[in-house]
């Protein structure tokens, strides 16, 4: 009689926490009343598979109301039971932390190694309740979430090392100066997070409080370089910074009184102090701006280097700027178009004079007797046989 007893299947109060809840019996009563919450959805299971979900809201377990359970009538009980498995798989949004080393990367302005670190809030939710079960949950009661939030953690992390790692290589981002970025890199780490989640039946809602950061120690490292450049550039060069800081050292330390500093100290620091008074000698060049002291490319791209100069006589390499060939001694300047009316010299290649005008064209010549153009090569008229050496060049037309 046990058996027709009526009973409610549903979560209990404190267990409503919990990302999956097992129901704890694999024999589910005719006629109970299961009682899924508006944020859950029910999934009923056998042998690992599948067989129905029930969405919120009072439901009779029985085959009339829920068709799929006909066939997991259990008869030794004359069919007044299910044989089944029954999950509560909550849809709720989760909130919680991730954060960690994300990788070691080049600086593409500086050229230094640093290892970035990240930390922010995520939203997660169940998308798929079949697939978390079937494919991450198992077939088991869930009374922990840290397993579903510990595979998000390490798949957010896995995003933003494959994603953030290759702005920083390809596209240049400045580790300094990530924070300009913030939006885009939470855009792509939700795309790339939902796209390996979506395998277990979860979703990213969203990023909160997210910040990349570095530790305090490559961070002012990272601020010295770039203050260090800004000034060797102002002062004309690195040599020339080091002087004036130097002497800014110097004149700090007299000021002060020369207190606790050793006499032979004094006596260098006095050489030396001369030495910075002289005009030092000129330095290599500053980077050309936006560049870095460290050896990186800075904001854009540096200018490529002049190409060599190659003589149009022996084909021989000289260095850029030069006006006369190392080998031959030949001129090395471009060559130039006379002009035939005004003698004007013009770029070769020009097809009028830019003093006059007149058309730089090749002259043709024509023959003396019948006026027919003559080739180059031509030694009598095609026209009228005349000897070609009579014939004339036809006048330069002007544009």
């Amino acid at each position: 009689m046990a058996l027709f007893r009526r009973e409610n299947i549903a979560v209990p109060d404190e267990r409503k926490d919990q990302i999956v809840y097992k129901w704890p019996d694999l024999q589910i009563r005719r006629f109970t009343k299961a009682i899924v919450a508006p944020d859950e959805v029910a999934v009923f299971l056998y042998q690992g598979q599948v067989i129905g979900t029930m969405p919120p809201g009072r439901h009779q377990v029985d085959a009339t109301e829920l068709p799929f359970l006909g066939m997991f009538k259990d008869m030794l009980t004359g069919g007044n039971a299910y044989r089944t498995e029954l999950y509560f798989v909550s849809s709720r949004e989760i909130r919680d932390r991730f954060g960690g080393r994300i990788d070691e990367v080049q600086d593409p302005q500086t050229g230094m190694l640093v290892t970035l670190r990240v930390f922010g809030d995520y939203v997660l939710k169940v998308t798929d309740p079949a697939t978390l079960i079937t494919k991450y949950g198992g077939t088991q009661n869930v009374p922990d979430n840290s397993k579903f939030t510990d595979l998000c953690d390490d798949l957010l992390l896995r995003a933003l090392r494959q994603d953030l790692t290759r702005n920083i290589v390809r596209n240049g981002w400045p580790v300094l100066g990530l924070a300009a970025y913030s939006d885009e890199i939470e855009k792509t780490t939700i795309d790339g997070g939902n796209e390996r989640l979506a395998e277990y039946g979860l979703g990213l809602v969203g990023l909160t409080n997210f910040v990349i950061s570095l530790d305090d120690e490559t961070e002012a490292e990272l601020r010295r370089l770039a203050k260090d450049t800004a000034y060797s550039r102002l002062a004309g060069g690195f040599q020339q910074y080091a002087a004036g800081e130097m002497a800014l050292g110097a004149g700090e330390g007299m000021a002060k009184g020369g207190s606790g500093v050793a006499g032979a100290f004094i006596g260098a620091g006095l050489g030396m102090g001369g030495a910075a008074a002289q005009p030092p000698p000129p330095g290599p060049a500053p980077p050309a701006a936006p560049g870095f002291a460290g050896g990186g490319g800075g904001y854009a791209t540096q200018q490529p280097a002049p190409a060599a100069v190659s003589c149009p006589s022996c084909r021989t390499s000289n260095p850029a700027g030069s006006k006369f060939c190392s080998s031959c001694g030949g001129s090395l300047a471009p060559p130039t178009v006379s002009c035939p009316s005004c003698q004007a010299s013009n770029p070769a290649g020009s097809k009028f004079c830019s003093s006059c005008g007149t058309s730089l064209a090749p002259v043709a010549k024509t023959c003396a007797g019948c006026g027919a153009e003559l080739g180059a090569d031509a030694k009598f008229c095609p026209g009228c046989g005349k000897p070609a050496a009579d014939a004339g060049p036809t006048p330069p037309a002007t544009a």
